[in-house]
């Protein structure tokens, strides 16, 4: 395993009733266990880390600042019953506590995608969970904080974006390792699009007899890989 560089604590500040955002939009859910249904996807502003294959990288900089109230409308009217609060890394704001918080007692499934380099220790009871473990071909792998395997639940999920053999490998000795085979989350693994071909990961994960779910993102199959709002 690679040494780690320092983490970025979580925070919940006082007051904190606003988030930076990117877009808001409508689609499918592309990934996870929740993929193929309907879902309202909120974006946030900012990420503190470059991965060789972000395919968000224009959620950096720029957005729009509103209020945790202004979101929640929003969201609620583009009619969908879960939500995915996604970045950049929505973690980054402390705001994005209460958004969940509120898009919860709207009664809305909220589904948070995270990168992992932050723990997980102050997302919201009820919200689902989807943490990346970074791989070496990431770039970013020594920023995994693995203090996040302490708060999963059975409803929450890890995934693995491989874009090669040496990623694979590095990934099978993570779930090995940490035992995570015998955790309470879901196991994701799905490729990097264009670099690794989906049917040969397939291939080995019937050769290994993985305990994962192997998975595509869907959205990039049903649209352009770069498209934006899907």
């Amino acid at each position: 395993m690679l040494a780690a560089r320092p983490h970025i604590e979580p925070r919940r500040v006082s007051g904190a009733d606003s988030v930076v955002v990117s877009e808001i939009y409508l689609s499918l859910q592309g990934e996870s266990s929740h993929q193929g249904l309907l879902c309202s996807f909120v974006r946030l502003t900012g990420c503190h880390l470059r991965c060789r294959w972000c395919d968000s990288a224009f959620a950096f900089r720029g957005g729009t600042r509103m209020s945790v109230t202004e979101v929640v409308e929003r969201v609620k009217a583009l009619g969908s019953p879960r939500v995915e609060v996604t970045g950049g890394e929505p973690l980054l704001q402390p705001g994005v506590y209460p958004l969940m918080e509120a898009l919860l007692d709207a009664g809305l499934t909220v589904l948070l995608e995270t990168s992992g380099a932050i723990d997980v220790r102050l997302v919201p009871t009820g919200v689902h969970k989807i943490v990346d473990v970074k791989c070496p071909g990431s770039g970013e792998a020594d920023r995994n904080d693995w203090r996040c395997l302490e708060s999963l639940t059975e409803r929450d999920e890890l995934k693995f974006v491989l874009a090669s053999r040496e990623d694979y490998d590095w990934a099978k000795a993570c779930i090995a390792e940490r035992a995570l085979e015998r955790g309470p989350a879901g196991l994701l693994f799905s490729t990097v699009h264009g670099e690794l071909s989906p049917t040969t990961l397939a291939e080995w994960i019937i050769a290994d007899r993985l305990p994962v779910r192997f998975q595509l993102q869907q959205h990039k199959v049903l649209w352009a890989p770069d498209a934006r709002g899907v």
